[in-house]
């Protein structure tokens, strides 16, 4: 469905693309935003589509990047939320799930936050190869610069970062930019996870039974398929190093020698690895947070960095992780 607008012109009804104002995209329209008959979509940065993933990222139902725009992983954020609460969803935001959402709406989705020395100062990894042997000589893959680092920070793209300071620089201390308020939301020990492959999504769940959290996610490769079956998380190690396998012949990649990648949240694995029982599985972050959902992974379940460090802190070894449906 596309973001629309009615016109009438000489009793004809046109149906016109939805593109925000820069009056919208204010902090204070878009905290006071209201659905209407302008539709959000996946194409153009609405400002309900952005309280709307806001809120979903505070009550656990991730949308992957808040990017502002009505796409895949945030319907599915938005269809975990409203089969929670017994809510029919089809793909379009109603007034039904909607007026359910805001019920959690306890503070304002966007904030100020000032540009610190500490997110300026890097180091940072300007130039990233695509191709991961290319990688293996460097250091260590760390952001590329301080605008990347504030928009992972608050679980936000960076052409929503600048669209909301547009005339802002990103890498001066002391600037007051306009960030989403996203809540630093611990997790209850989670004691079982299920992994649905047909999906794309990842479903956590607590001790008493209840969701613990829901994040989309990539699965599977036609390389390395993701299994079936259940597994168990072995370990959880943050900021970790790639081991390439050779015997996976991952597309793209030649060579036919083993190699390290140095840690950092550019690595392939990103910033977390959750080690899983099967050979060389695992449910890990990624370099690239808009891919998620939408490009196939190398085998493993690959989320937003931080949906995996906030999964990674909720698990020990033992936990069972179910593989349901195809890929």
């Amino acid at each position: 469905m596309c973001g629309v607008r009615t016109l009438i012109l000489a009793g004809l009804i046109c149906w016109l693309p939805y593109v925000a104002s820069a009056a919208e995209l204010e902090p204070e329209s878009i905290n006071s935003a209201e659905l209407s008959a302008d539709i959000p979509d996946d194409s153009n940065i609405h400002a309900v589509t952005i309280k709307a993933q806001v809120l979903l990222d505070r009550a656990g139902f991730s949308p992957g990047e808040i990017d502002g725009k009505l796409g895949q992983n945030a319907k599915k954020a938005l269809r975990a939320f409203a089969e929670i609460n017994n809510i029919s969803f089809n793909s379009i935001l109603t007034g039904e799930v909607w007026a359910k959402l805001k019920e959690t709406a306890s503070a304002p989705v966007l904030t100020t936050y000032k540009i610190s020395a500490e997110d300026v100062k890097g180091p940072f990894t300007s130039r990233i190869p695509t191709k991961m042997e290319d990688m293996k000589d460097l250091p260590a893959l760390n952001y590329r610069n301080p605008q990347e680092a504030i928009a992972e920070k608050f679980h936000m793209s960076e052409e929503l970062l600048k669209a909301l300071n547009p005339k802002t620089r990103l890498d001066q201390i002391g600037q007051t930019i306009t960030v989403a308020a996203v809540i630093s939301r611990k997790l209850e020990p989670v004691v079982r996870i299920e992994v649905d492959k047909t999906q794309q999504t990842v479903k956590a769940y607590a001790k008493s039974g209840a969701l613990a959290a829901f994040y989309p996610a990539s699965i599977g490769s036609e390389e390395k398929p993701t299994p079936s079956g259940t597994l168990k998380v072995v370990v959880v190690r943050p900021h970790p190093t790639y081991r390439y396998n050779p015997d996976y012949k991952f597309k793209g990649v030649r060579s036919k020698l083993a190699f390290t990648i140095k840690p950092g949240p550019n690595n392939p694995v990103g910033s977390v690895w959750i080690e899983l029982s099967g050979d060389g599985y695992g449910i890990h972050g990624t370099p690239e947070p808009a891919k998620v959902s939408k490009t196939e992974s190398h085998g493993c379940v690959r989320l937003t960095n931080w949906d995996a460090q906030n999964l990674g802190a909720a698990v020990k070894r033992g936990v069972p992780v179910k593989f349901v449906g195809d890929t």
